[in-house]
């Protein structure tokens, strides 16, 4: 198949509408290249295993791409806040087993849908265009997907601070939307509204299972 930005044009727009933008004012605007460790480095290290995903990808399958991406993602992403982050105010009403519970599921279900959604190559680049840092202290690292059929799509990714200092990604941007987590949370209320905790965990585990099983 080809490239998930590219054709044919319903797949290309499933990868797009699976990421969400923003429009940040700059506070500080920061070289494109830094040290390893710091937010555009931790990108562009992202990318780099992303592209060697796509272009191996009809060889390794669905759960293939799933085993390359997941370390990558695990370090570029902050899974567990980006989990805590989608539930919204409903975390802290939950026990520690379901909280922990959906953040294995969030995770899983996010691993699967980049291997899903990026499953072939057709001459993709990622060009970083800067650093921004945030009046919160938050970095938005902001870097554009070129693709061979079409005008470039500018991703942006917030950067943050984990749990233990380093910086993950806790949020895509997509230039004229809105965040990929906002747009989860409003989702996520729904299932949990209707079905508890359990009810979300047991339906992103159903959802990746699906994703795979391609």
């Amino acid at each position: 198949m080809s490239a998930p930005m590219t054709g044919p044009d319903s797949r290309g727009r499933r990868a797009l509408l699976g990421i969400a933008a923003l429009l940040v004012a700059p506070s500080l605007a920061r070289p494109a290249r830094a040290q390893a460790g710091e937010p555009t480095a931790v990108v562009e290290r992202f990318h780099a295993v992303l592209l060697e995903v796509m272009r191996d990808a009809r060889r390794l399958g669905p759960r293939g791409r799933e085993q390359r991406l997941r370390p990558a993602m695990e370090a570029a992403f902050d899974l567990p806040a980006m989990a805590r982050i989608a539930v919204g105010p409903a975390w802290t009403r939950m026990a520690p087993e379901q909280q922990a519970a959906i953040v294995a599921a969030f995770t899983d279900w996010s691993v699967a849908s980049y291997a899903a959604r990026f499953d072939g190559y057709s001459g993709e680049t990622f060009t970083t265009l800067g650093e921004t840092e945030l009046r919160t202290g938050d970095r938005l690292v902001r870097t554009t997907l070129n693709r061979t059929d079409g005008e470039p799509v500018q991703l942006n990714y917030l950067m943050r601070r984990s749990a233990t200092e380093d910086w993950r990604i806790v949020d895509i941007y997509l230039t004229g939307a809105i965040s990929e987590l906002a747009s989860r949370r409003a989702e996520f209320t729904t299932i949990l509204r209707e079905g508890g905790p359990e009810r979300l965990a047991a339906e992103l585990r159903r959802r990746s299972a699906a994703l795979l099983s391609g």
